[in-house]
């Protein structure tokens, strides 16, 4: 098989996966679309480590080690973030992204900024402990 095949579906799948990430608002279908890029990353590194070792003497299969390293670490993030997005979905009641970028951002609808106006205080509370 000729190495523009495993290539083009690769570029395929990656463009698809980060179409996911930049258009999808469920944290589910964001996490779901980062292993879909993950996936194409391996499906070129099998493809050129097979390529390699054909024009190559010594087959040290290189890209296969290093794809199933890859695939270890995306199943620990893959579940890691689900936890993450089950909890918050609890706590929240939702998973979608932009509602929660809204509460983590705290502003009065007055316009005023909690953290600015908490660093105040504590710049008020510290000059009043040193002048007492």
């Amino acid at each position: 098989m000729h190495l523009a095949y495993p290539a083009v579906l690769s570029s395929l799948l990656f463009c698809t996966g980060l179409y996911g990430v930049l258009a999808r608002r469920n944290a589910i279908l964001v996490l779901m679309s980062v292993e879909l890029m993950l996936n194409a990353v391996n499906l070129n590194l099998v493809a050129f480590d097979v390529w390699l070792s054909k024009t190559a003497e010594e087959t040290l299969h290189s890209g296969q080690a290093l794809t199933l390293f890859t695939i270890a670490i995306a199943a620990a993030e893959i579940g890691i973030g689900l936890a993450i997005v089950l909890a918050v979905h609890r706590n929240r009641g939702t998973a979608d992204i932009d509602k929660l970028r809204d509460t983590a951002e705290r502003h009065d609808p007055d316009g005023t900024d909690h953290d600015a106006l908490t660093a105040e205080q504590t710049g008020e509370a510290q000059k009043a402990e040193a002048t007492a």
